[in-house]
């Protein structure tokens, strides 16, 4: 029998391996460097125990004084780091894929307390700060508007992580803003969380 001929072309990458060097890449790079920082997005809600379904990037947010600081490093690392026309992020490059380095969360600030809030989880075996699941979930809900609220994107992260997020923290955050107040009346309808107690609500504005 003739011997298997091996094919010319090459396997494709393996996307979400690449996605997860990247980020291991990135955050052993902004660990050396002392920099506070914590893992957002899809790759954080992976780490926090949500399927991977990862994006088109990774995200990390750090402080805006950082900027420069974290663009030396990375580059002295070997990492492709631009400036984009938004005032709000860093750009850079690792293992082929795309990282965001965010200045701010759907228009609100990295803070100190933000990032200290952070917990230390294991990412492929690598240990980084990873934004907590109400903060994570929070930036996500923050970022709803009538151009860009794809609830279903979100609903997963939501119902997984559920038991680690103040809810109450959330509802009291978003309570006067439309598209976030609706999603947690989606989650409600959907049994993922507990109903609020309008009644008592009702009574409050009364008295």
């Amino acid at each position: 029998m003739a011997g298997r001929r091996s094919s010319p072309w090459p396997l494709p990458p393996d996307r979400t391996q690449a996605i997860l060097e990247a980020t291991k890449h990135v955050a052993a790079r902004l660990k050396s460097g002392g920099h506070p920082f914590a893992l957002v997005g899809s790759v954080a809600a992976y780490a926090h125990g949500v399927p991977a379904s990862f994006q088109h990037d990774v995200d990390f947010c750090i402080l805006r004084e950082d900027a420069e600081a974290v663009t030396q490093e990375l580059e002295a690392a070997g990492v492709e780091v631009r400036t984009p026309p938004e005032d709000w992020l860093i750009k850079a490059r690792s293992h082929g894929e795309e990282i965001d380095l965010i200045f701010e969360l759907a228009q609100r600030p990295v803070t100190h307390e933000l990032l200290d809030r952070a917990e230390i989880l294991p990412v492929d075996s690598v240990r980084m700060p990873v934004l907590s699941p109400t903060d994570l979930v929070s930036s996500l809900m923050a970022a709803f508007s009538e151009h860009h609220c794809d609830f279903g994107a979100v609903l997963p992260i939501a119902r997984t992580l559920r038991e680690k997020i103040d809810w109450d923290r959330l509802r009291r955050d978003y309570e006067d803003v439309p598209m976030p107040d609706a999603f947690l009346y989606l989650l409600e309808r959907l049994e993922i969380i507990d109903e609020r107690d309008r009644d008592t609500e009702k009574g409050d504005e009364d008295s």
